[in-house]
């Protein structure tokens, strides 16, 4: 066929070779027109042939014209002296086996439009090869899922070299089919072992980058559902069965909402298992405690992935906090040292950091139970005053609170603003360098610290530090709305205030460089 052929010119002339090669099988041959230009180097070439092999496979998967079994060598065939039926079934069984190939390697082609129309093609053919198997099953009433084509498509949306982002948010619409997802799950479990097994530190980001994306956008039913939405369905199923999914069994079993949750554990602890970049961790992390932990199986065995993130420190301890809360509160998890590693997190990057508010959040969850011992809650405490000293105004606003409602909880702790004449900066006894909160002497000290504030020179914190010196209320305030206040938030407010509308002034011009009238300045410099 010629190339660089015009679009319109080209689908007549593919048009014309998929005629002639379903109405003849005379005119197979042209079937090797068809799949060249499928190597063209032009994108509207390339088009035209995806869908011309579209409709030829298609149409003979239907018809059952490509062989079903163990696919024999085609040289072995073409030379023996068996029927011209099953040669012929053969040899496009072969051509259809090739065109799959091409199409899995177009999932790469610079054009989106091109991988888009591949993935299309290929997951209809995933379609038809389940209503019309290609394997002989092993027991009638068996339900076949085309296993190793569709293993071939994730293979080609998780690409090591190409950021498949856009592909795979195409890919992501056949999630919402049952079968789809449990075979996905399946499949990318194998893929990333097969990558990463050997060297996994020479496993390419873009590879790291696309399987979380696709593994993210795997989303497990909360509860069993009677109806169930497949993708594939056998053409000779019994209507009302249930056709499971997609595990070679029988139809009428299909497997529990468990064991769906057993395929989506071992995909995210294949994932885990590697030592992934930073930011990718940190990826995992945000989702981690909605999106993983309720559809595992057993979600204690993330514990050793949310330790080990636990224990770098920095950004990453802090979104840990959220999945290992989850299993000490809901799973009963005992993680000994827990209060002592998050009393370490408090450092004065705390309030800059950008999950500022998820970790006060889930901090006042941690220390709102009233069995906590009084040194624990007076060691927070007094670590947040000395840090408020250096904290900017929009976190002092959520801290100040914060404080407050401690005090509120634990009455035992009042002592800490009550101590009469309490020990200033050169006498406290406060180690604020002990990393035990039990062995830092937090109890024996005082809130000095609020007091200072209370000299702060904006009026909101000066005024929130001030409520140390009152009778605390037995209510506590809410922290909800600030935690995610900005200091551009703070500016915006400060703007909208209404200041009086006549202000009294006393106002003397100034003489002089230094403003003094009888200074050596105003003798040489006058301002005029």
């Amino acid at each position: 066929m010629e190339r660089d052929l015009d679009p319109g010119v080209a689908r007549r002339a593919l048009g014309r070779l998929l005629e002639a090669v379903l109405a003849n099988r005379g005119e197979a041959n042209a079937v090797f027109d068809i799949l060249a230009v499928l190597q063209s180097e032009d994108q509207g070439e390339i088009q035209e042939a995806v869908r011309a092999c579209s409709r030829l496979f298609g149409a003979l998967l239907e018809r059952g014209e490509l062989f079903v079994g163990q696919l024999p060598s085609e040289k072995m065939v073409m030379a023996g002296s068996q029927r011209a039926t099953r040669k012929y079934k053969v040899w496009m069984r072969h051509r259809y086996h090739s065109c799959c190939n091409r199409l899995g390697e177009l999932l790469a082609h610079p054009s989106f439009q091109v991988q888009e129309l591949a993935l299309g093609t290929l997951m209809k053919f995933v379609q038809l090869e389940g209503a019309h198997p290609l394997e002989k099953p092993k027991w009638e009433g068996n339900y076949l899922f085309p296993r190793q084509l569709f293993k071939s498509v994730v293979e080609g949306v998780l690409s090591p070299e190409e950021d498949h982002s856009l592909l795979l948010s195409q890919f992501r619409e056949y999630l919402e089919h049952d079968d789809i997802r449990y075979h996905t799950m399946q499949a990318a479990t194998d893929i990333v072992v097969q990558v990463a097994n050997g060297h996994p530190e020479q496993v390419p980001l873009t590879f790291w980058n696309n399987a979380f994306t696709l593994l993210s956008a795997v989303s497990l039913p909360h509860q069993e559902s009677e109806a169930l939405n497949f993708y594939v369905r056998h053409a000779g199923a019994e209507e009302g069965w249930g056709l499971g999914w997609g595990k070679v069994h029988v139809a009428s079993s299909p497997p529990t909402l468990q064991e769906h949750k057993k395929a989506f554990q071992l995909m995210w602890l294949s994932f885990l298992k590697y030592k992934l970049p930073l930011s990718l961790c940190k990826k995992v992390l945000v989702i981690m405690h909605d999106s993983i932990l309720p559809h595992l199986a057993q979600p204690s065995l993330m514990i050793d992935f949310l330790t080990h993130a636990y224990n770098m420190g920095g950004a990453v301890s802090l979104l840990a906090l959220n999945g290992l809360f989850i299993l000490i509160h809901e799973h009963n998890l005992e993680y000994p040292d827990f209060y002592r590693k998050l009393y370490g997190l408090l450092d004065p990057s705390i309030f800059h950091v950008k999950y500022r508010a998820r970790f006060f959040h889930l901090a006042d969850l941690f220390l709102s139970s009233s069995h906590l011992p009084a040194y624990l809650v007076a060691a927070f405490a007094k670590r947040l005053s000395r840090l408020a000293l250096t904290a900017p105004p929009e976190a002092l606003l959520m801290v100040l609170p914060f404080i407050c409602n401690l005090l509120r909880r634990h009455p035992a702790c009042h002592i800490l603003v009550h101590r009469p004449q309490g020990p200033e900066l050169g006498t406290d006894p406060y180690d604020p360098e002990e990393e035990d909160p039990a062995m830092s002497r937090a109890l024996e000290s005082s809130l000095w610290e609020l007091q200072t504030l209370q000299q702060h020179y904006h009026p909101e914190v000066s005024r929130a530090a001030g409520v140390i010196s009152q009778a605390l209320s037995t209510s506590e305030v809410s922290i909800a709305p600030l935690l995610g206040l900005t200091a551009f938030e703070v500016f915006e407010r400060d703007l909208k205030k209404k200041g009086p509308e006549s202000v009294p002034l006393e106002f003397i011009p100034a003489q002089g460089l230094l403003g003094r009238w009888d200074d050596l300045c105003a003798q040489h410099f006058t301002l005029s």
